[in-house]
Formats: structure tokens, C-alpha cells, sequence
């Protein structure tokens, strides 16, 4: 059936679950046909270099599921019934925020109950990701990577080249060094032009046009050069911000956040002034959800469909149809400008 070198001695996944994973990965592949015998307890123990009580265990539990039968004197044979096997994934995530939580939901809402979903979170840190990828490789049978790290580095490519890349789905950004991968992917400079040059009309209300790009949250600079293009291009005097301050939000100007926490802050200094946005002041904020919606009479965005993203991606996997798709941004006008 197998040899040892299929189970993880040092993974976290106990070993009767292994054997019961990799039983059912042998009659999905074929090498098990329905209603055929398997090696006894006593054969796959030897096999695998497990004790007999760890292989009975993830006997009795395909026993349990339905996906073998027991024979009294004979043995296991593989049901005649047909076994779904759930696809695991693995979706790897940088940090958690209201943008991943939308993507994560709706990629479980569309994956449903053809797939179970772990989260693993790498915190930006390459060191942590490829923890991750050596410790869960065998494990899952989609990998679905948002790449985003402290540095840019090359570093990170020959870790996701680990991973058969049969296996591999790329989620929001476009890397060339990986241009024969799948992708459902932001154009992180391009897409801030577009939203920006559908509100331009708003815009031109306003003396200047400042994007507050916080240097410690590890957001695409490629939005930074985006803006700056869009601002050169069109004549807008204009700025960038690292660090938002009472002291450098002025009146008649715009302001687009990038961080919600930058927003935040905004919002109460702006009331502080008993300033109203899209009247003294003009507030864009990046990444649509639906407080947006709510506050301040309702903010205006700039966002890839974030469900869209997950919905995309799951579809991918599910119909195996794996291919590049660029993800749609928009502005959304509310009264904040």
C-alpha cells in the first residue's frame, strides 16, 4: 500500500488520522478499487512502522464513515458505496482584517460542503511562512497564498515553489516571478488611477490631494506610485503621508486612508473641528465594507469586490480551472467628498 516515508513523524496530525487520509487518497488515485480487500492491520502496522492499535484505529473509523467494511475472518474491503472526499485547503493569510474576513467568508460560503478550511497566519514574517508550508505541505490539497512580507524578497519564491504547483492558487497580488501560477489578483497601481480618475470631478472641489500610506503596515507601494501618477498626470498639487497627525489635516483638502485605524483617527479629529467630510473636508477611504456604508453619512471608497475575490477563488478551485483573473475595483461615491 505504502512505506513509511507517508507518515509525519513530527506533525501535529495524529497518526491514525494520517493512515486514514492516505487510505482514502489510495482509492480516489485507484490503486484501491471498490469492493476490493486492503492489506490486513497487521500488513499496514509493519508497512508504516506504526503499532497495530494506531492502524485498527483508523480502520474502525473508515468502518465508521462507510468508506471500508469489515469481513469477519477475511478482513477490510473498500464499500461499495461511494466515497466524497472533502477537499482540504489551506489559506494563507498575512494578517487578519475586515478585507480578509469578507475574502475568507465568501470563500468558504462558495466552497461549502465540498471542502474544510484552515487558516494559518504568517504575520509578514518569510521565516513564519515557510514554517508553515514545511509543516502542512503534505496535509492539504490546495494552498491558497495572499503573499504579502516585510520585504519584497526573492526569498519567498523557491518556498512557494515547494508546494506541487498543481496545488498552488495565488489570492490578491500579481507576482511576475510566478507569472505561470494562478492568480485572482489586484493592479494595485493601475486600480488606484481608475477609482481615482471616476471621482476626478469631486476631486477638483479641493486645494490638494493627500494619500496617508502608513510605512509600518506593509501595504503594495505600487499604490503610492499609482497615486502619485494619477496626481502628476492630472495637475492635483498633492502628498503623501506616513503618519497622520492633528497638524497636517487641513481644511479644502482630501484625504485618502489607506489603514482603518488611520480612519478612525480621522474621524474623530475631524469632529473634534466640528469639520463635516465632503463639506470643509474630503475623506476617501481604501477598501470597502459595510460600516463605510454608515459612518459619517456614509464614506466613499476605493475597493477590489472582496467577496468577489473569494468567490473567484474558490470557483477556481472547484472547477480545477485555474487561470489568471484580474479582480474589479471601483469608486463608490458617498457624501464624504
Amino acid at each position: 500500500m505504502s512505506d513509511f516515508n507517508r507518515i509525519d513523524s513530527e506533525s501535529e496530525v495524529p497518526k491514525y488520522l494520517q493512515v486514514e487520509e492516505m487510505i482514502v487518497t489510495d482509492i480516489e488515485s485507484g490503486i484501491f478499487k471498490q469492493g476490493q480487500r486492503i492489506p490486513s492491520i497487521n500488513e499496514t502496522s509493519e508497512d508504516l512502522l506504526l503499532s497495530r492499535d494506531t492502524v485498527e484505529k483508523a480502520y474502525a473509523n473508515l468502518r465508521k464513515k462507510g468508506v471500508l467494511v469489515s469481513v469477519k475472518g477475511k478482513g477490510y474491503y473498500v464499500n461499495q458505496i461511494t466515497h466524497s472526499k472533502r477537499l482540504k485547503i489551506a489559506l494563507i493569510i498575512n494578517k487578519l482584517s475586515n478585507y480578509k474576513r469578507s475574502l475568507y467568508n465568501s470563500f468558504v460560503q462558495t466552497t461549502g460542503n465540498k471542502a474544510s478550511v484552515d487558516v494559518f497566519i504568517y504575520h509578514y514574517d518569510i521565516d513564519e511562512f515557510e514554517t508553515i508550508i514545511n509543516e502542512n505541505q503534505k496535509h492539504y490539497d490546495y494552498f491558497v497564498i495572499l503573499p504579502h512580507f516585510r520585504n519584497d524578497s526573492a526569498a519567498v519564491v523557491p518556498v512557494i515553489r515547494k508546494i506541487p504547483k498543481e496545488k498552488v492558487l495565488i489570492v490578491d497580488r500579481y507576482w511576475h516571478e510566478l507569472h505561470d501560477y494562478p492568480v485572482v489578483y489586484q493592479e494595485y497601481d493601475k486600480d488606484i488611477q481608475t477609482a481615482l480618475g471616476e471621482a476626478i470631478e469631486l476631486l477638483r472641489k479641493y486645494q490638494k490631494l493627500n494619500l496617508v500610506f502608513p510605512q509600518n503596515e506593509y501595504y503594495s507601494t505600487n499604490i503610492k506610485k499609482g497615486f502619485t501618477a494619477f496626481c502628476q498626470h492630472h495637475r492635483f498639487d498633492y502628498a503623501i503621508i506616513d503618519k497622520l497627525t492633528k497638524e497636517n489635516i487641513r481644511e479644502d483638502q482630501v484625504y485618502i486612508l489607506i489603514s482603518d485605524n488611520d480612519l478612525y483617527m480621522f474621524i474623530k479629529f475631524m469632529k473634534g473641528r466640528g469639520w463635516k467630510a465632503g463639506r470643509e473636508i474630503g475623506l476617501i477611504s481604501y477598501n470597502e465594507n459595510p460600516f463605510k456604508e454608515l459612518l459619517c453619512d456614509g464614506i466613499s471608497t476605493i475597493s477590489t469586490n472582496h467577496d468577489e475575490i473569494g468567490k473567484q477563488a474558490a470557483e477556481m478551485i472547484l472547477s480545477r480551472n485555474f487561470r489568471q483573473i484580474k479582480s474589479p475595483f471601483e469608486f463608490i461615491k458617498r457624501n464624504s467628498l
